[in-house]
């Protein structure tokens, strides 16, 4: 291997390795346009890709990208912003930020793919392994709920309601104190 091939090679290892960098903004997270952010949203489908080149991250995966030392967040001074003080900015604009962060964190470290599902009226849509939005449907639409929590069963019954119209399956993720997830698949039954 020739000089210029190998500083070639080490110039993409480095650019696979370097954090996307990215600005918080009110209620938004939006990369730098470039190849790397881009590519976070081409293999694993991390936020919505602009019209400019740029890419909009929710707060759970902006979050998760900082933990995973994958995403470097400024404002829009550009002074640093680290994940405990990006948590407690989130937790204060989204309800239930952490139990919802616990599970997005979970089923992303299984493998899935995980969107918001607002127009559904769920938290989450879960595409099974291996596809990505736009090739196929979501499977599961999905509830994340501390185990404290209580539900009645109108709102029990609307959640389960809104996966069987949507043709999907509905899973609910129980958070502990500890953080750890439990799903439970719930399905209608005809006796």
């Amino acid at each position: 291997m020739s000089q210029e091939e190998k500083k070639a090679e080490e110039s993409e290892d480095k650019k696979k390795k370097d954090p996307v960098k990215a600005t918080f903004g009110k209620e938004r997270v939006v990369t730098e346009s470039s190849d790397p952010a881009r590519e976070l949203y081409n293999q694993s489908r991390f936020g919505n890709l602009l019209d400019n080149g740029d890419v909009q991250l929710s707060m759970l995966e902006s979050l998760y990208l900082l933990e995973k030392g994958k995403l470097l967040l400024a404002d829009g001074k550009g002074k640093k912003i680290d994940f405990a003080s990006f948590l407690k900015r989130a937790e204060k604009l989204e309800p239930n930020f952490w139990v919802r962060y616990g599970v997005f964190k979970d089923l992303r470290n299984r493998g899935y793919i995980v969107k918001t599902a607002l127009k559904f009226g769920a938290d989450f849509r879960v595409y099974d392994r291996g596809v990505k939005p736009g090739e196929d449907h979501a499977k599961w639409v999905v509830y994340p709920v501390h185990e404290a929590s209580t539900l009645t069963w109108h709102e029990f019954s609307a959640k389960n309601r809104v996966a069987h119209s949507t043709r999907k399956r509905l899973l609910m993720g129980i958070v502990d104190d500890e953080g750890d997830v439990t799903y439970y698949e719930i399905a209608w039954k005809r006796p």
